[in-house]
């Protein structure tokens, strides 16, 4: 079993952009879904906007971005990341995500998702935001 663990980077609006610079300068591929593509679509002027993104490149290099919705509080450089923890085993994301809600703020129970078999997301008590999910086949 492996996991990756890749920074996640909140934006607003920009992600689709933000992804596709990295792209640019590490190479690699970019994978987008917007809010359309996932069916949830909360505002529908930001229904293009990314839900859930990433770039990945043969060299190693991954980041994760996407576009926190407006009906959500956001201020640029303010809890500008996540830590984003994937696995393709589900005991075993959910064995860290058991020691890791210890002490925790659950801020979305662990469970499935419409992009992921199980996705959660805490903030731990240093105040670090994770989001744990199993990657899709």
């Amino acid at each position: 079993m492996s996991i990756d663990t890749v920074a996640h980077l909140n934006l607003r609006g920009t992600a689709r952009a933000a992804l596709e610079f990295y792209r640019s300068v590490f190479g690699g591929d970019v994978v987008a879904v917007s809010y359309a593509d996932a069916h949830n679509v909360g505002n529908p002027d930001e229904a293009d906007q990314i839900m859930w993104g990433q770039v990945t490149s043969p060299e190693g290099f991954q980041i994760m971005a996407y576009d926190v919705p407006s009906s959500r509080p956001w201020s640029r450089g303010d809890s500008p990341f996540f830590v984003s923890v994937r696995g393709e085993d589900a005991d075993e994301i959910s064995g860290y995500w058991k020691k890791l809600s210890e002490g925790s703020t659950v801020l979305v129970d662990l469970g499935p998702a419409g992009w992921a078999p199980l996705y959660g997301m805490l903030t731990d008590p240093f105040g670090i935001t994770w989001v744990l999910d199993v990657r899709p086949a």
